[in-house]
Parts: C-alpha cells; sequence; structure tokens
C-alpha cells in the first residue's frame, strides 16, 4: 500500500487531523468546510489570486544559489527567498488565499493568532487591503519580544490584543482567537496562520503554501534540469512553510523532507518545542496531533527563543510526515540557530529570521554529497529579530 500524504475526506492525515470542535464553532467550520474547495477552483478565484501573489506579494520569490555556503559545505544549496515576499516572510501566501475566501463568504471582521508577528502583520496588510476589521491576538510575553511587527500591525488598521494567559505566547493568543470566533460566529473569519486548527485548515493553508514547493520544480528544472531536489529542508513550529516546500513532494520519495524543529536550551532541558521528540498525541486547538503534554495531559508549556517555534504541537500533516518517517525531524538549539543566523549573515549577505536559522543548522548535523541538490526554505527575514540577535551577540 503506497501511503498517501495529502488530507482524507474525513479531514485526516492518517492517525491525525479531523475537527474538534465546540458545538457553538460547528457552523462556521462547517461553512470553510463545505466552500473551501468550491471557491477556490473558481476561475475567478484563481485570477485574482495569482495576480495578486505576482503584482502585489512579489512572486515568484527567487531560487538562490547560495555558492558561499555551497563550497563550505561541499554541497548545492539553493535557497527559496520567501524573506523576499512583501511583509518579509511566506506568511502572506495563505492570508491572500483566505481573506479572498471570507470575502466570496460575506465576511467582514477578520481576526488572527500571531507568534513572532510575521502572521499578524500578513493578516493586517491583506485586511487594510481588503478594507476588513481585523483584530490580532499575540501573547503578552510576543508582544513585548517582537516589538517591530505589533508597531507595523497598529500602523496597517489593526487591533492588537494581548493574551494575558498560560505562557502568554502562540498557544494562548489562538486560544483567544477561538474564544472570540465563538462569540462572532456570524460575521468573522478565523485566518489561521498555520497548518493547525480544525480541518479544512491544515489543508486549506498547505495548498495556499504549496505556491512554493511549485515555483521550486519550476525553477530548479531550468537551473538543474530536474523538478526534484534530493533534500528540501524548513524550519517547523506549527509548519506552514514547511507544508509549503514539501507540498509539491511529498508523494515523491526521491525528495527527502527534513523538518527542524526548535530543541530550546535542549531537548530534556524542561525548555524546548521539539514536539517530534517530546510530544504524545493529543488534541490542541481542534485538531489531533502530536502535543507536548503531562501524562495527565495538561499541556506542557513550550521555549524557544524564536517565537514562531514556541508551540507545544505540530500540524496534524506533519504528525503524519514523522510516524510514517516520510520526513526526518531534527531538533536545533537556540545556541545553534543563533550561530546559523549569523553564519548565513556574514557569509550570504542575508539575515535571517531566527525560526528560519534553525532550517540552516542542519547543515552541520548531515553530510550531503557534492552532487546533492539542497533547498532550504528561508521563510523569513531578521528584521523583526535583530533586539534578540543585538542582545544575544552583545552586538
Amino acid at each position: 500500500m503506497k501511503t498517501n500524504y495529502n488530507v482524507d475526506q474525513n479531514g485526516y492525515y492518517g492517525n491525525f487531523g479531523g475537527a474538534f470542535i465546540p458545538e457553538m464553532l460547528y457552523p462556521n467550520v462547517e461553512e470553510l468546510r463545505e466552500n473551501y474547495l468550491k471557491i477556490t477552483v473558481e476561475p475567478s478565484f484563481q485570477k485574482e489570486f495569482t495576480e495578486l501573489l505576482t503584482d502585489y506579494v512579489g512572486r515568484p520569490t527567487p531560487l538562490y544559489f547560495a555558492k558561499r555556503l555551497s563550497e563550505k559545505y561541499k554541497t548545492k544549496i539553493y535557497l527559496k527567498r520567501e524573506d523576499l515576499c512583501h511583509t518579509g516572510a511566506h506568511k502572506i501566501n495563505n492570508t491572500i488565499g483566505q481573506i479572498l475566501v471570507a470575502k466570496r463568504l460575506g465576511k467582514t471582521r477578520i481576526i488572527a493568532e500571531t507568534g513572532a508577528g510575521q502572521h499578524g502583520v500578513a493578516t493586517a496588510t491583506v485586511c487594510a487591503l481588503m478594507g476588513l476589521q481585523c483584530i490580532v491576538y499575540m501573547g503578552e510575553v510576543d508582544i513585548k519580544r517582537q516589538a517591530p511587527n505589533v508597531a507595523r500591525m497598529k500602523m496597517l488598521g489593526a487591533e492588537v490584543r494581548p493574551a494575558l494567559s498560560g505562557s502568554k505566547t502562540l498557544k494562548d493568543a489562538t486560544n483567544e482567537a477561538i474564544r472570540d470566533w465563538i462569540n462572532n460566529p456570524e460575521d468573522t473569519h478565523y485566518i489561521i496562520g498555520s497548518v493547525v486548527g480544525p480541518h479544512p485548515y491544515p489543508d486549506m493553508v498547505a495548498r495556499f503554501q504549496g505556491i512554493i514547493s511549485k515555483e521550486i520544480k519550476s525553477q530548479l528544472l531550468e537551473k538543474e534540469g530536474t523538478e526534484h531536489p534530493n533534500y528540501v529542508i524548513a524550519c517547523v513550529g506549527g509548519g506552514s512553510n514547511a507544508a509549503g516546500a514539501f507540498y509539491h513532494f511529498l508523494d515523491n520519495e526521491n525528495v527527502n523532507l527534513i523538518a527542524v524543529e526548535a530543541a530550546g536550551k535542549g531537548v530534556n532541558s524542561g525548555e524546548s518545542a521539539a514536539t517530534s521528540i517530546l510530544g504524545k498525541i493529543g488534541i490542541i486547538h481542534g485538531s489531533k496531533t502530536l502535543l507536548m503534554q503531562t501524562n495527565d495531559g495538561q499541556i506542557t508549556e513550550p521555549y524557544s527563543i524564536s517565537a514562531g517555534l514556541d508551540y507545544p504541537g505540530v500540524g496534524p500533516l506533519h504528525s503524519h510526515l514523522f510516524e510514517t518517517n516520510r520526513a526526518e525531524f531534527i531538533a536545533i538549539t537556540d545556541e545553534d540557530a543563533m550561530q546559523s543566523g549569523i553564519e548565513l549573515s556574514q557569509s550570504e549577505g542575508i539575515i535571517p529570521a531566527i525560526e528560519t536559522a534553525h532550517a540552516f543548522s542542519v547543515l552541520d548535523k548531515k553530510q550531503f554529497k557534492p552532487t546533492d541538490i539542497v533547498v532550504i526554505n528561508l521563510s523569513g527575514r531578521g528584521d523583526k529579530d535583530l533586539n534578540t540577535y543585538i542582545d544575544y551577540f552583545k552586538l
């Protein structure tokens, strides 16, 4: 039996997925499930989506051959430059798609959650573009460490509401957004920023982010005469940039997929977000997935120096890729990620988001052949993290 890595008709990836939601949310989620595929295949939707990705987001993003990194690691390293998207990360691919779905469903109010702030900025951006009300929930801790993105959201006209419970990070912001949605079911669409949440969100977000791997294929064909790299590497928190980079390679097992998680201060330090190693099957934010939890099922607080990887679970697609060994999961510490961020900055003149820097640490952990084509998804730029870099390296 060939394993299928895409979602089934019940919203599951193997053992993971589904829609575990309060009854109050059922109409919203069901409305979305019944309509998202029909809406997104409409020629008018495809035309508007493609035009916005091209003229507004700046796609296709370049596939850049990193000459100095390639020389150092003695392999062919290409960087998919999602950091060059409008707003500075891959997140806008999904928010453009979802805002067009929301408009076609007649929604006038948009809510979102954000950790690193990139998804919040991308949501505020498309709401400004479409003239819709925007409320972004963000953990109080993340509001402090991602101040530039908070300022951007406010400048774009969004209201930023702090999440004051729990660890005051991404998980708690998501909880607050879900509460809001329950209280405002009629006019509100919740733009989830990652491949998490109840079905159909993981599939919908992966489809919109799939533009990344679609472009990688055509760009590699032009540069190397093949559509298929030997390796695709991406960082994983909830997992949207990795889902996008992996999407069109899922069924080609000759393409090795490497998902890079945040080990924080060490996998066994008690301050980590390495869900694949530390997680057990559980339910968070509406889906059955791998989740860091205590023996009695209480969610364990995650930790990472990067706000965008500071999440106690991972999306159901990635849980399935882990369980079936389709993707290799590697956990990278804060220290290694920060060193990789400096290395990329000084070897290629590109300052990456700290989330993205985790993916580059794999170059020190694995041996690649000189003939291998290694694509790293450079999911975001480091402007938002400059204060963290400055404090860490005493710059």
